[in-house]
């Protein structure tokens, strides 16, 4: 095993870790680990990340419920038109994305490019939600009619089968703000959306794309030691501390994909 492997597999502990502390981020460290450190093409790399969030996830979502932090009848309503999405971005939307975008005379941005870019743009937008302070207990009346979470489901679903995110950090806002869920509650719920999501956006993964599964496979279960420590941890260390900090890490790991895309 050389350097480059421990540091990968080092990498997969602390996803699982983030996963377990904040209950979302684990691609925004996986897809970055795997294209810029392992040397994975973007396609394969987002395809590779949906397999270890989910996994991951089923475990952070065991551990989560145990402790009553699960709405599984909200979770599930956000989770149908969510993985339509994902598997039809996975199966159809991303193999058909052509090789090359368009070029700017002599320079090409290509499939890679773009699903990078696009990955870091999410990235920022993401980065702010963790930044940004938000009151826990959101004064709402009644829950959203289930035609705007299908709606919602949809959108939010399009975009994570294309950068190859769980979405954890798009769905605990989004169940904070639209469900009226208390945050730690949101938290173990996106868990369930991650994991239902992911497993079945990366069985699109599987008829399109060759899979390294002893790589994969290993990966993974360094991964869900990382999310079974990172939830025990969470009783001691502030989440929302460590998600703000963890949003400025974001912000600069997004600003340095745009960089390496476009230099």
């Amino acid at each position: 095993m050389d350097t480059t492997q421990i540091i990968g597999y080092v990498g997969a502990l602390i996803v699982g870790l983030v996963l377990g502390l904040i209950g979302g981020g684990g691609s925004i460290l996986t897809v970055p680990l795997l294209v810029y450190l392992l040397g994975y093409n973007p396609v394969v790399a987002t395809a590779y990340s949906l397999f270890v969030v989910g996994t991951s996830s089923m475990v952070g979502t065991y551990q989560k419920h145990k402790k009553g932090l699960v709405d599984f009848k909200t979770g599930l309503a956000f989770s149908f038109p969510s993985f339509v999405a994902v598997y039809l971005s996975r199966r159809y939307l991303v193999p058909g994305i052509p090789e090359t975008l368009f070029s700017i005379g002599d320079f090409d941005i290509t499939k890679g490019m773009g699903i990078m870019i696009f990955f870091a743009i999410i990235m920022i937008i993401a980065s702010y939600s963790m930044i940004k302070n938000r009151k826990e207990n959101l004064e709402l009346s009644r829950s959203q009619p289930y035609y705007k979470t299908f709606i919602q489901g949809l959108i939010i679903g399009t975009i994570t089968g294309i950068i190859g995110a769980g979405g954890g950090f798009l769905y605990v806002p989004a169940l904070v703000i639209w469900a009226n869920i208390p945050m730690k509650k949101a938290v173990g719920t996106s868990l369930i959306i991650v994991t239902i999501n992911s497993l079945i956006g990366f069985i699109g993964d599987i008829q399109t794309l060759d899979i390294e599964w002893t790589f994969l496979l290993i990966f993974t279960s360094i991964s869900i030691l990382g999310i079974i420590l990172g939830v025990f941890l969470s009783k001691f260390i502030s989440g929302k501390k460590l998600k703000k900090s963890f949003g400025y890490f974001v912000l600069v790991m997004a600003t340095y994909i745009i960089y390496k895309e476009l230099k």
